[in-house]
């Protein structure tokens, strides 16, 4: 894959890593006030972990296809052949995966009246603070930003090539 088809690749990964960010943002907002959810108990603050993809093939994968690639050609064309393993679908990708925070508690908020609350009185809520969610989401924000600059400025030198 080429220099900048590479880099279109893994910024295009790059946004699509922050609009789960932003994604789970915007439901951790949406269920601050949550009380009671289908499992029971209040909302639980979810969060993006990114990590690489697994996506770079096995040395058997890649010498297999480049195998294939050598067998379609004549066999007297072989000599000398270097093999090259960078025709493999070598990509530095990463994915997003949705959890729960671990570290999320739980706010007591007094509100007899609240059909949540306890003999007490407590309503547990969920322990979401705005502030924290707001700079999560400018945060994904900017990133997603600066992915779209590098397509762009890839996308230019890309043009700026063909008018050669």
């Amino acid at each position: 894959m080429s220099g900048i088809f590479k880099a279109i690749d893994i910024a295009s990964t790059g946004m699509t890593v922050q609009r789960q960010k932003m994604d789970v943002v915007s439901e951790n907002i949406a269920n601050i006030d949550t009380s009671r959810t289908a499992e029971g108990g209040p909302y639980r603050r979810q969060r993006v972990v990114v990590s690489e993809a697994n996506s770079r093939p096995q040395f058997s994968e890649a010498m297999s296809t480049a195998h294939n690639k050598l067998s379609r050609t004549n066999s007297r064309h072989l000599k000398g052949q270097i093999i090259s393993l960078n025709d493999a679908k070598d990509t530095n990708k990463v994915s997003g995966k949705e959890i729960s925070d671990p570290e999320s508690s739980f706010k007591l908020v007094f509100d007899p009246s609240h059909p949540d609350a306890n003999e007490d009185g407590y309503v547990q809520m969920p322990d979401i603070e705005m502030i924290n969610e707001m700079v999560d989401m400018i945060a994904a924000n900017r990133a997603y930003e600066a992915n779209i600059a590098t397509i762009s400025s890839s996308k230019q030198m890309l043009n700026e090539a063909l008018d050669i």
